[in-house]
């Protein structure tokens, strides 16, 4: 008898295809491992904006996926296929040059330091807020929208910059250490961020299993993700890794604060707001640690690393930016910040009542 495997955790099925490439890439993992066509992706991100390409970086997510939790009945010997490995690179150097020109020059000095530069590049950070949006103004239907492109991420949260640890040593190692072990709930399931999180999409009555949301989230969202796995897989980019958790924790406590307070407005109850009135404190912490010991601590270590501390963070801060951009403009002209449901294959209910369990369903934008 098969195991049905427990969606909350992964792994998930395999998405949708989004084009060309993600189609034949989708096609072959079907398979068991074999070369790729020769050439697959050569003209991936050759035209238009690689960050808003959706072939692209659904090719990528597939690829990065093989490293987390794998995809359901996809042999695990694809993560280290060489032809795929061939595809993911060719994948991965339109993006980083789109990340690179989307930065644009970065300070050439830091007289003041890492933590200067850092606390330098995110006040000057602009764009639209997203999370004032959602403290005062959002209705229910894009609450939920905006939790269901986050649980991408959320889910599986601080595994991508966990990718870091290994790649360290020293003060930077041991800062790294002291932020993952609170993401992950001082070993305690129930406080970990990611089950955290899966409780407000419960009450949310969002499907909390794990990649539930794939199919419905655009390249935006996707390159937010795939973002942080181009920076932990490589180890020429950790301090490009390092930067990017830098910036989210030195601009996470208000927007965090702002989103609990827009569910409390919703009527959502502290079951739905604990995981956002646990950034509030939590992150106020990790500001000082990431900005002072990881970042400064990586740099004291090696200088030369300076540059990719802050490329990191800035990358960040703008894909951030393209992100809130997209949902707040799919708002104001009345429309789902989502993709279009596709229909998809019955699931087997997972076990508990039926008001227990998830919903895939997302409400038409009020």
């Amino acid at each position: 008898m098969s195991i049905v495997p427990d969606r909350r955790y992964g792994p998930a099925p395999l998405p949708g295809s989004r084009g060309p490439v993600s189609a034949a890439l989708l096609a072959a993992l079907r398979q068991p491992p074999h070369d790729l066509p020769a050439g697959l992706g050569v003209d991936l991100g050759v035209a238009g904006d690689p960050i808003a390409d959706e072939d692209l970086q659904l090719t990528l997510f597939l690829c990065y996926e093989l490293h987390y939790r794998g995809w359901r009945d996809v042999d695990e010997e694809w993560e280290w296929q060489p032809s795929l490995l061939a595809l993911r690179a060719r994948a991965e150097r339109p993006f980083e040059a789109a990340l690179r020109r989307l930065v644009g020059p970065l300070p050439a000095g830091l007289s003041g330091g890492v933590p200067q530069a850092l606390a330098e590049l995110v006040a000057a950070a602009d764009g639209p807020s997203l999370a004032a949006a959602l403290q005062r103004r959002a209705s229910l239907a894009q609450f939920r929208e905006f939790v269901a492109h986050r649980s991408v991420y959320h889910l599986r949260e601080a595994d991508p910059h966990s990718w870091g640890l290994p790649r360290l040593g020293g003060r930077a190692k041991a800062a790294l250490v002291e932020i993952q072990m609170d993401e992950y709930g001082n070993g305690r399931l129930d406080r970990m961020h990611a089950e955290l999180f899966r409780r407000t999409m419960d009450r949310l009555g969002l499907d909390s299993g794990y990649a539930a949301h794939l199919d419905r989230v655009p390249a935006v969202t996707l390159a937010t993700n795939n973002l942080i796995s181009l920076f932990g897989l490589h180890r020429r980019l950790r301090g490009a890794l390092l930067g990017h958790l830098a910036a989210l924790e030195m601009t996470s406590s208000l927007p965090n604060r702002r989103y609990g307070n827009g569910l409390r407005r919703l009527g959502l109850d502290e079951v739905a707001t604990h995981f956002y009135d646990e950034h509030v404190e939590a992150d106020a912490v990790h500001e000082q640690i990431a900005a002072h010991d990881l970042c400064g601590g990586l740099v004291a270590a090696e200088p030369a690393l300076a540059a990719d501390v802050l490329f990191g963070a800035a990358a960040a801060l703008a894909l951030d930016r393209r992100f809130a951009t997209h949902l707040l403009h799919a708002w104001a002209a009345s429309a789902s910040s989502l993709r279009p449901a596709a229909p998809s294959p019955s699931l087997p209910a997972p076990p508990g009542p039926a008001a227990d369990r998830p919903r895939t369903d997302l409400p038409a934008v009020a």
